[in-house]
């Protein structure tokens, strides 16, 4: 299939241009100016309207959280234990969530779904597509999510246990890694000494083994800048690749967070100070980040902010001060990058997932919704 007569934005450093793109098996095959030599039946005449690789959004509760649905939908904070670490996202998704309808009708097309952040660490999250029924085969990548700063002291101040306080959440943290460190090391030692017996099976511990690895990132909940620079801490101490989520207060810190080269997922910003750790939520944060060098994505945390409001989020950043180009690129390939999956998705050129959609008017505009969206080559809105 080819889509052809397209203003394509590419989001790569082929920059933007008036052309066609080919796709096959769920793939994307050539990206080129102009027009293509030949045309069939089959292909799709853009009309000249722009291209862009779908929306990503980069931390949400999509599906975990049922939209409508109490406590028989709600499979997102397991607060009965502060670190929860061998708990899986994809466990607790419901793909038949409409919200993922709702995510595709405006052009989002892949998210993360995250564990919520009552837990120090909440468990495995899951980077997904958006269409799709079984979770397993629409799920594309992984990481490990950590919470600091009010929600694990709140949580467990209610039930007088441990974590209360922001010294108890980083303890938390830094004994499970630990022991996961050790785990390690036992399972190393009987690699090499066949006369010793494998250590007790570690859940926890082995859950935490391919972040320690670095074979996948560990995800921050931060808002307060003290917060963030707790999880730079931890992070440096274990060695981790590492993202910070929400990062309210990062601009506040952004020239250190530039220095270290954090990335930060930031948002929601369209939303108010709905706790006293927001109470400094600007909409100037993402551009501020950007302008020091931090690498910034743009996120709703559905359903904080419906998913369908992921466009909203980059326009009220660019009320915030970033341009139109920059936060269509934190939405897209800038995502992309933070969580790992920018030889994928984000961004239009050879051999990425044919993950595209169309408009016919400026995307960041309230009133203004793709015409088309296509998930690994399958077309799944057409207007």
């Amino acid at each position: 299939m080819i889509i052809y007569n397209a203003n394509i934005s590419t989001m790569s450093q082929a920059g933007e241009f008036y052309g066609y793109v080919q796709i096959e098996n769920e793939k994307i095959t050539a990206v080129s100016p102009g027009t293509p030599s030949t045309i069939s039946p089959d292909d799709m005449n853009a009309g000249g309207s722009l291209l862009l690789p779908g929306f990503i959004d980069a931390h949400t509760h999509l599906g975990i959280i049922e939209n409508g649905i109490d406590f028989e939908g709600d499979d997102c904070n397991e607060s009965t234990d502060p670190f929860t670490p061998h708990l899986r996202a994809i466990d607790g998704i419901n793909p038949f969530d409409c919200c993922f309808e709702e995510a595709r009708l405006s052009g989002v097309t892949t998210a993360m779904v995250s564990p919520g952040s009552a837990n120090a660490c909440g468990g495995v999250m899951a980077i997904m597509k958006t269409a799709g029924q079984i979770v397993d085969e629409m799920c594309i990548g992984t990481a490990m999510k950590f919470a600091l700063g009010e929600n694990p002291k709140n949580v467990y101040r209610d039930r007088d246990e441990m974590p209360v306080t922001r010294m108890a959440t980083a303890a938390v943290i830094r004994e499970g890694l630990y022991k996961a460190q050790r785990y390690q090391l036992e399972l190393d030692y009987v690699e090499n000494d066949s006369d010793e017996h494998l250590p007790e099976y570690d859940a926890k511990s082995e859950a935490l083994l391919p972040l320690l690895e670095r074979d996948i990132k560990a995800h921050f909940h931060c808002h307060r800048a003290d917060d963030i620079c707790t999880a730079v801490r931890i992070a440096e101490e274990f060695r981790l690749d590492f993202v910070i989520i929400h990062g309210t207060e990062g601009y506040q810190i952004a020239e250190y967070l530039a220095k270290k080269n954090v990335p930060v997922i930031a948002g929601p910003i369209l939303c108010d100070r709905c706790k006293p750790e927001m109470q400094n939520l600007t909409i100037q944060n993402p551009a501020k980040l950007q302008a020091a060098g931090v690498r910034t994505a743009l996120c709703t945390d559905h359903p904080v902010i419906p998913i369908q409001y992921l466009s909203e989020t980059a326009a009220l950043a660019v009320k915030g001060g970033m341009k139109d180009t920059e936060a269509l690129y934190a939405i897209t390939a800038g995502a992309a990058e933070i969580l790992g999956i920018e030889e994928r998705v984000g961004r239009i050129a050879v051999g990425m997932d044919a993950d595209l959609q169309l408009y016919r008017g400026n995307p960041l505009e309230l009133q203004n919704d793709p015409w088309l969206v296509m998930i690994d080559g399958k077309i799944v809105v057409q207007n």
